[in-house]
């Protein structure tokens, strides 16, 4: 989906000029998820496609900072694609806060710079008090989860015999692992989904986790046993249904 307000706007700092005509894309027609991984997150890294990870909510900022440009937009610019919790008090969700040596009265604490919505040290006639709801409070803005855990794993496609490797998140259905797959064969809706269990292949609820299938996580074992996690991988096995009607 092409959108020309991505090209006919100008570029906001820290952006490069000619990556919207390159791109051509919507960032808001992107395909959504519940979970996130955290190189998902770290893809969006520029002031034209800006994400940010707090307390496992994944935050859309793209419009934000370009509503808002200027230089309190320039801490969140510098921070796209990564976790920005350290910025906030876990207990109450606002910006950290501290007792200012100096004026000995608590403000907030904001040593990579004060970004928006942060109140100022000092009282300014362009600091307005009628901010209701901070970015970082803004549901409107959260677009999933930053999944708990990543996990690899292989699907083979049993007519074929082609293998292929997709990390997951730990929280996702087979179902919303389907839909990844779908980036690397678009039938995937016209296959059915096993485990091979004790010789045995084993339909797969489409509703339920990898753990919820029976599928386990064994990388921890692996990992005090010293056996580097890419050694093994658990399998799914999609058969084709032989029904194309779904693309």
């Amino acid at each position: 989906l092409f959108c020309p307000s991505a090209v006919e706007q100008g570029p906001v700092r820290g952006e490069d000029p000619g990556a919207r005509l390159l791109a051509g894309l919507c960032v808001d027609s992107m395909e959504t998820r519940r979970y996130y991984t955290p190189e998902e997150v770290a893809a969006h890294n520029s002031a034209g496609d800006l994400w940010v990870s707090v307390f496992h909510r994944v935050l859309n900022l793209t419009d934000l900072v370009r509503e808002h440009r200027g230089e309190l937009t320039v801490p969140l610019i510098e921070a796209a694609g990564q976790d920005i919790s350290h910025w906030f008090d876990e207990k109450t969700g606002n910006v950290k806060t501290r007792i200012d040596p100096g004026k000995g009265i608590r403000l907030p604490y904001t040593p990579q710079g004060r970004f928006l919505h942060v109140a100022p040290a000092e009282p300014t006639a362009n600091w307005s008090t009628k901010i209701a709801n901070p970015w970082w409070q803004d549901e409107n803005l959260v677009i999933g989860k930053l999944t708990q855990k990543t996990r690899k794993v292989q699907i083979v496609n049993v007519i074929s015999q082609q293998t292929d490797l997709l990390t997951v998140c730990s929280e996702e259905t087979i179902s919303e692992i389907r839909d990844r797959y779908m980036e690397y064969n678009r039938h995937a809706s016209s296959y059915t989904w096993k485990k091979l269990a004790q010789g045995t292949f084993v339909l797969l609820d489409m509703e339920k986790t990898l753990a919820e299938n029976g599928v386990v996580d064994e990388s921890e074992e692996f990992e005090e046993l010293g056996i580097e996690d890419d050694f093994y991988y658990p399998i799914l096995h999609v058969y084709f249904n032989d029904d194309l009607t779904v693309a």
